[in-house]
């Protein structure tokens, strides 16, 4: 059975990319019907996002089973995306990633993230908010009903 021992997390690399590409579209496929049209990560430019050292990927054997797309900020580590294989959900995988992005914010003296999800995405409005993620905001933001987190980190 998979889970988060079994996976190991490291910087994604030009190789990865067709690998961060389909853990994406797998993740977020489902979400286009509700929404009403692609959500935003899977129009992300992620050879763009590799090379500027954004992505992380969780990987199982030679799997990518998440991904995490974060970047500093001139107060804060933001997180623009995680995204978890279907079939490896519920696994700890994502609360993995977290815990990277947590690691990161600290290494660079931030005591903030932020991200913010799509309103249709229901599931991720009790997932953060279960892992310390606090609601500041609902916005429309390029078409998507956004609503935004933060976590003030210890």
């Amino acid at each position: 059975m998979l889970g988060s021992a079994d996976v190991r997390v490291r910087a994604a690399d030009p190789a990865d990319e067709a690998g961060v590409v389909e853990c994406v579209n797998a993740a977020y496929e489902h979400y286009i019907a509700a929404i009403g049209k692609k959500p935003a990560p899977m129009l992300a430019d992620y050879p763009l996002l590799i090379r500027e050292g954004a992505v992380r990927v969780a990987v199982s054997g030679a799997e990518i089973v998440g991904v995490i797309v974060m970047w500093p900020e001139h107060d804060h580590l933001y997180i623009d995306n995680v995204a978890v294989l279907p079939a490896a959900q519920g696994f700890g995988i994502g609360t993995a990633l977290l815990r990277v992005a947590e690691a990161v914010a600290r290494d660079m003296d931030h005591a903030e993230i932020r991200l913010y999800t799509n309103e249709a995405m229901t599931a991720n409005l009790d997932y953060y908010p279960r892992r310390g993620f606090v609601e500041t905001h609902r916005s429309d933001d390029s078409g998507y009903r956004r609503v935004y987190y933060c976590k003030t980190l210890g």
